[in-house]
């Protein structure tokens, strides 16, 4: 194939190129004139057309005192509806409390091959006041907003690396540019004036100063199930819950049920949900094992829980300003701050967690995921809605709900419609 300096030429040659080279259909080509948009080829190189993902809305949370309504972008079935139910149950109590801390990014400068690590950490530590000053002047706007460089830490890795970490304040922004910007400034100020070169200058995902913390509290009588009574579900989510702080296998579902709804809030939101991804499970290994972020336990007649997540997401900046759905869906969450939607984000992740363990405990995590995959199966295989009912109850009932098994409950239909 070729493709040679493909980022030069203009749409319509990289489309034809294409098209030419791996022999697209006319419908394929219609698929891809249908989802061109003029601001996703502003957005990234190379740019082909838009891919959609399904918005929906999750109901029934109470934040704080106020009801909310969370916008989530997915792709997955019974996400939104599981971050609903769990909203609800705990909706059922006092809804869910969320403290926010003050928000600090942290970028680091990367000191490799040091001789002396004690030496140039000791250097670092009493250039701390030329070392903000210089990192601001690279950015004064966000001084004049209140914001900008505030502390450094200084951090021996081992024989060789040193980190010279800075914290900044980036206001409503993620900040990822600013943070750069400072860093490469401090770095070449090391260079210049202290005649040590660094290795990198970048910032850190992993915003450990940047968190929220979301809990409830569900009265035993909210929680029962067709089999179990209220304490009974308790305790066994409790358990639940003790397992993924011991077993870093179930650590990992347990968390990716959680990012379930965070992602989506993140990505509905105009966020980088990479990044949060990354700062969740390196948070979820910070005392050196791999962890459930979520904790479960009983006080007097409640479930109680909890969940923390470092959450550098930003309320202005990046491409929110130019994504229009990023900024109804802003309004949609109610939100006019980075730490308002900070609230939001955990939030979804509380009640995802407590949806899905809820389900593993009791009646299975399939009972809920079936309804929905058979509803998939249908229409991934040309089901109508008006035949969508019908054939749903019968795939449902179907020794086994696969492609195959759907095809024939369709054509089953049609012949006795016909």
């Amino acid at each position: 194939m070729n493709l040679k300096q493909f980022y030069k030429k203009d749409y319509s040659t990289r489309l034809s190129l294409l098209s030419t080279q791996l022999n697209l259909t006319s419908d394929e080509l219609t698929l891809i004139a249908n989802q061109r948009s003029q601001q996703g080829d502003a957005i990234i190189e190379n740019y082909l057309m838009d891919y959609s993902v399904p918005e929906g809305i999750a109901v029934n949370f109470l934040i704080n005192g106020q009801e909310k309504i969370m916008p989530m972008v997915t792709e997955e079935p019974s996400v939104i509806a599981a971050a609903s139910n769990g909203a609800k149950m705990m909706h059922m109590g006092k809804g869910i409390l969320v403290q926010t801390t003050p928000r600090l990014m942290m970028g680091q400068v990367l000191l490799a091959n040091v001789s002396n690590s004690s030496k140039l950490s000791a250097q670092l530590t009493q250039n701390e006041a030329q070392i903000l000053r210089v990192a601001n002047e690279a950015h004064p706007s966000i001084v004049k907003r209140g914001g900008g460089a505030k502390k450094i830490r200084v951090r021996q890795l081992d024989n060789q690396f040193v980190s010279l970490d800075v914290y900044i304040d980036t206001k409503e922004a993620m900040g990822a540019n600013m943070i750069n910007t400072m860093l490469e400034a401090v770095a070449n100020y090391l260079h210049i004036e202290l005649g040590q070169s660094s290795l990198m200058a970048i910032l850190s995902n992993l915003a450990d100063e940047c968190v929220a913390t979301a809990t409830c509290r569900i009265p035993f009588e909210r929680l029962t199930s067709r089999t179990l009574d209220g304490k009974q579900v308790a305790q066994q989510i409790v358990l639940a819950s003790q397992a993924a702080q011991v077993d870093p296998y179930r650590a990992a579902t347990h968390n990716k049920g959680i990012m379930n709804g965070v992602d989506a809030v993140v990505l509905a939101s105009g966020n980088d949900w990479r990044s949060i991804e990354s700062a969740a499970h390196a948070y979820a290994v910070k005392d050196g094992q791999y962890r459930g972020l979520s904790q479960w336990k009983i006080q007097e007649n409640d479930l109680v829980g909890s969940l923390t997540l470092p959450l550098p997401v930003g309320f202005v900046g990046g491409s929110i300003k130019i994504n229009s759905q990023a900024q109804l869906n802003h309004k949609l969450l109610q939100v006019g701050s980075a730490a308002q939607l900070e609230e939001a984000i955990v939030s979804v992740g509380l009640a995802q967690n407590l949806a899905a363990l809820k389900a593993l405990v009791t009646e299975g995590i399939q009972r809920g995921h079936m309804h929905l995959q058979a509803k998939s199966l249908l229409l991934g295989v040309g089901a109508t809605q008006a035949e969508l009912e019908s054939a749903q109850k019968e795939l449902e009932m179907a020794p086994q709900m696969d492609e195959q098994t759907a095809i024939r409950i369709l054509k089953r239909i049609r012949t006795r419609r016909n």
